[in-house]
């Protein structure tokens, strides 16, 4: 009899065993150590390795798929960050007072276009224009760290690894190469062409990217995830209000305003371009036929800030403002 009770208690220990499931919590995995053939032997539950993450099995797997297209447009939301405020500091500190704005334009674009070459070299694998990755799951995905497992609710098993490989550090290393290419390129061109500015102005585009870049930064640490989602409507949001601002600053209420300078052409033309990125990113382009249509919607916008002006007469609520009305 007591060797039946030991038996029934020692299969209910195994089968307690069995159903207990391979790894806590849900970035915890286990590491392959050794494969031979079909043999496969894999260490305890842990963090995956760099490159790795967990699948449904709780087994680190590498990540060995393509970005897919939206990756892509929030990889390139990201790099337009960091140059679209070097175009925009370098035209507020420039003004009218020097014909070199166009030049650091160019090298601002150079820069960031070098450094996001350079990004893709040395992004595995190195050498090629080309990166392999995981494939994002759900927004937690971002932020790994909120969940390590506490199985006793006093030891924490830390699990933190990049489970949207490389998406999250692809752009540090990215910015850590436009903030380079700029301290190497910027002074001297700077120092060489600006000479209508004086000598406390010239360098002030360069100063404000040594604020914003440590903005950028932490904006990707704690936001990444949330950018993820939510960069096509922040596109669309702040296009449509810079388009607003800079119309109305320009006194552009008709198409001769418009059209009597080649600059508001230019800054037309690249928030549509603006316009059309949000507009794709937003519909993914999942049906081509279904979602080309939408980027008809891209002029209307301006077309409407144009019929409307007349109604509103930007000019004279700047005169009234500057006045103290």
């Amino acid at each position: 009899m007591k060797g039946e009770i030991e038996q029934t208690l020692g299969a209910w220990v195994l089968f307690t065993v069995d159903i207990q499931p391979a790894c806590l919590g849900l970035y915890c995995g286990k590491t392959l150590l050794f494969k031979n053939g079909s043999t496969e032997i894999y260490g305890e539950c842990g963090v995956c390795p760099r490159g790795q993450r967990t699948n449904a099995q709780k087994y680190c797997q590498p990540c060995t798929e393509s970005p897919q297209l939206y990756d892509w447009l929030y990889l390139g939301f990201m790099a337009m960050l960091p140059l679209v405020l070097h175009w925009f500091f370098i035209e507020w500190y420039s003004g009218k007072k020097s014909s070199s704005a166009l030049f650091q334009h160019v090298t601002a674009l150079f820069e960031c276009s070098m450094a996001a070459l350079i990004t893709l070299l040395v992004s595995d694998p190195v050498g090629v224009l080309y990166i392999r990755s995981c494939r994002v799951l759900m927004l937690s995905d971002w932020y790994t760290m909120l969940y390590n497992p506490s199985p006793d609710y006093v030891t924490t098993v830390h699990c933190t690894h990049e489970a949207v490989y490389p998406l999250y550090t692809i752009v540090f290393i990215y910015y850590a190469f436009c903030l380079v290419l700029m301290m190497l390129l910027r002074p001297l061109l700077v120092k060489k062409i600006a000479c209508g500015l004086g000598k406390s102005d010239r360098f002030k585009s360069i100063y404000a990217a040594l604020y914003f870049f440590p903005i950028l930064t932490v904006l990707q640490a704690v936001g990444g995830g949330l950018l993820y989602y939510a960069f096509p409507y922040i596109i669309l949001v702040l296009s449509l209000f810079t388009l607003a601002v800079y119309m109305s600053a320009s006194e552009i209420e008709n198409c001769y305003d418009l059209l009597v300078r080649k600059k508001r052409l230019i800054v037309l033309f690249s928030h549509w371009l603006l316009h059309a990125y949000g507009i794709i990113s937003i519909s993914r382009v999942d049906k081509l036929e279904q979602d080309l249509p939408l980027l008809a919607l891209v002029p209307t916008p301006a077309l409407f800030y144009l019929f409307t002006a007349k109604f509103t007469e930007p000019s004279r609520i700047l005169s009234e403002g500057a006045n103290g009305h």
